[in-house]
């Protein structure tokens, strides 16, 4: 049997009323017959239909209704369509859909067998048909379906209605324009159309109302529940201002239309226009607009500004708009080649030769670049003796080595290390890759040129990385107007051979004052470069706030590894957390509690927003209650599962704590058993959880 034949029963929904289940069983009873034990089969079912229990789903019954369902599209029931026999197309129409069944007599048991099932839902403008127009698109649809057997049949078929008058259409004088279109299609048919009763044709009946309950869930609502009636509304805020002004008089200056607010009430009439469900903490523009309709005092703009600014909620889930704190501070500039480096590793690259990993090093006075491919990322003993084998042992040791925050460069062996060699190590600041720009601009120019050389074959960039080296070295630099090799060695390497000058080898000391003049040319080209950079880059900064030590600050949020079942719901902020030291006048330590221990607490200013004093303090988390000496604290809502071990952890959002304090708890810690069925519940039928608590 074709799938798509039957696909209307295996569609079948749910249902979800005890009159839904009703018109599914008048379906299933036709076939009982044909069902062994179809009694016992259906006995969780029919036990729904009864008045005098509650209509509640269950899994006895959903199997009940799979097994059924699975009855109805398989053998015994269903027959090939044979064209030498008779065919009996049965059809019916409702409000919302049509539906019929193509059946034929088995030779086997004489009995009258299904061939297959369809299901149409109406259109918008087919749902304007009257009943006599709908019962007709029943039969042209359900001919237009299975045409391949009824046009071909040799034998005249049979088509069910419940609807008499269309016993009369062929015969019909006048049609509309609809039924003479129709009737053009039916003259290719050689069929009867017979009446009967709508009692004795359930079956298609039940077909043409399975779009009943999606069409009642997809009607618009209104926006207040029913039973609820629209009246005059007296704000409680309103009255609580009427009450004080009992004791404060009116000023002249106050608009006859408006109320003055007397300064005891003035913040709540603020936390009314800007914290009030009604409202959803707009800007001041919003608040003031809400206020503006019947409120006035002679500072209210200004007051409005300040508790807006110092709105604690506002500042945590806000994204600012203004250009990111921080002016440009760039790095000191060397004044010889290769005692300030630079590292850094590209990963992701597909297997070459073995290789998958790039380290970039870069010297920051002269912009020279080795790029080392590597088996995979180093640790920070294997970094060490990469960087002396390829750096070390041919320009020296350096004075300064700037990377980022990765493993190996965080370690107590590469401090170590170091500090042996006499440099000192430089790290960025967290989420701040700007403070490691000249190697990952070198990184951006190295996967620039080896796309060009190996984009035809991936797999071979190895063995381009030496040609994309010499490249890179051989190019001018933007920042010096020489290329690295000129800057480092004091000389260009020639491309031609006609490029070689024909003199005696000059002496050392001219060998080295041509360096020195080299390398004072190159300093001064990067001190007026790095002025033209800090004078862009400020074009598009704003300066930072003076912090001092012990300030409080929010965290931005945006690379935090929090645990949260939405990032788009995620506060942008978090906090707020006391500034520990001041590094530089762009870079502060915070002081971060135990589950943020893995984030390096050094971050740029662009991360941080000052915690302006707010007109009222929010309450502080609930402490969490003893219970056998063992502290306990309340959830609010269960967000995600995971498998640990064997068994589960689950993602719990703490009552009167905010998402950074969300954590994996053990299924054997959850206290109230009610919140993992009411989670599991929610995945299921998506329902609401209730709060419990957990330790």
């Amino acid at each position: 049997m074709d799938p798509a034949k039957v696909q209307a029963v295996i569609d079948w929904p749910v249902p979800k009323s005890r009159v839904e289940l009703q018109r599914f069983l008048g379906f299933a009873n036709f076939y009982r017959r044909f069902i062994r034990n179809f009694g016992q089969v259906a006995a969780p079912l029919t036990a729904l239909t009864s008045v005098k229990t509650c209509f509640k789903w269950s899994v006895s019954a959903q199997g009940a209704f799979d097994l059924l369902k699975n009855r109805f599209t398989s053998a015994p029931i269903l027959v090939t369509p044979d064209v030498s026999r008779q065919f009996v197309v049965e059809v019916d129409a409702s409000e919302v859909g049509v539906g019929a069944i193509l059946s034929q007599r088995s030779l086997s048991d004489d009995k009258v067998h299904p061939c297959a099932y369809f299901s149409h839902r109406l259109s918008p403008s087919e749902c304007n048909y009257d009943v006599g127009n709908r019962e007709l698109l029943a039969i042209r649809l359900a001919l237009g379906e299975w045409r391949q057997w009824l046009e071909g049949a040799t034998v005249p078929f049979v088509v069910w209605t419940d609807h008499r008058n269309l016993e009369y259409i062929r015969s019909a004088k006048r049609l509309n324009a609809r039924q003479a279109r129709w009737a053009l299609f039916f003259a290719r048919f050689e069929f009867v159309i017979s009446y009967r009763p709508g009692s004795k044709n359930t079956k298609p009946d039940a077909l043409s109302r399975l779009f009943s309950s999606s069409v009642a869930s997809t009607d618009p609502e209104g926006i207040l529940p029913e039973g609820r009636v629209v009246g005059l509304t007296v704000w409680g805020i309103e009255r609580q201002v009427k009450q004080a002004l009992t004791h404060t008089p009116s000023p002249r200056a106050c608009p006859r239309n408006l109320l003055f607010v007397p300064v005891p009430t003035r913040l709540a009439v603020l936390q009314w226009a800007h914290s009030a469900k009604l409202a959803g903490h707009p800007g001041v523009r919003g608040t003031l607009a809400s206020i503006r309709q019947r409120f006035w005092w002679p500072t209210r703009e200004h007051d409005t500004r300040r508790f807006v600014a110092a709105c604690s909620v506002c500042a945590q889930t806000k994204s600012g708009n203004s250009p990111p704190a921080g002016r440009l501070r760039p790095l000191p500039i060397p004044s010889r080649p290769w005692s300030h480096i630079a590292l850094d590793f590209i990963t992701g690259l597909p297997s070459s030769a073995g290789k998958t990993v790039i380290l970039t090093v870069v010297d920051r006075f002269s912009k020279a670049a080795h790029f080392i491919p590597l088996a995979k990322l180093p640790s920070a003993k294997e970094t060490a003796q990469i960087i002396i084998e390829n750096v070390f042992r041919i320009h020296g040791l350096p004075s300064d080595v700037v990377s980022d925050r990765g493993p190996q460069f965080t370690s107590q062996f590469w401090r170590e290390f170091c500090r042996l060699i006499g440099a000192s190590v430089s790290l960025s600041s967290g989420f701040h890759p700007q403070s490691n720009g000249q190697a990952e601009r070198a990184n951006q120019t190295i996967g620039r040129i080896l796309r060009s050389l190996s984009f035809r074959n991936p797999a071979s960039w190895s063995e381009q990385l030496p040609w994309a080296e010499y490249a890179h070295n051989s190019l001018p630099s933007s920042a010096t107007g020489l290329s690295p090799f000129q800057s480092s060695l004091g000389y260009q390497p020639p491309l031609f051979s006609s490029q070689f000058a024909e003199s005696s080898v000059p002496s050392a000391q001219a060998f080295v004052q041509r360096c020195e003049r080299t390398w004072k040319r190159v300093r001064s080209a990067l001190c007026r470069y790095r002025g033209q950079t800090v004078r862009a880059a400020n074009k598009r900064r704003t300066k930072s706030p003076r912090y001092c030590r012990g300030q409080r600050v929010w965290l931005s949020t945006q690379n935090l590894p929090l645990k949260t079942a939405s990032r788009k719901l995620t506060p942008r902020f978090i906090g707020p957390f006391r500034i520990s030291q001041i590094i530089n006048p762009v870079a502060v330590r915070l002081l971060l509690p135990r589950y943020l221990r893995r984030v390096h607490p050094v971050f740029h200013v662009s991360c941080v927003k000052p915690v302006l004093r707010a007109p009222a303090r929010l309450p502080p988390p609930p402490p969490p209650i003893l219970v056998e000496g063992a502290p306990i604290y309340r959830v609010r809502k269960i967000l995600d599962m995971r498998p640990r071990g064997r068994g589960h952890q689950y993602l719990v959002d703490w009552e009167g704590y905010g998402p950074e304090e969300r954590s994996w708890v053990p299924s054997r810690d959850v206290l109230d058993r009610s919140l993992i069925d009411d989670f599991l519940r929610c995945r299921q039928v998506s329902s609401s959880s209730a709060p419990g608590g957990a330790r």
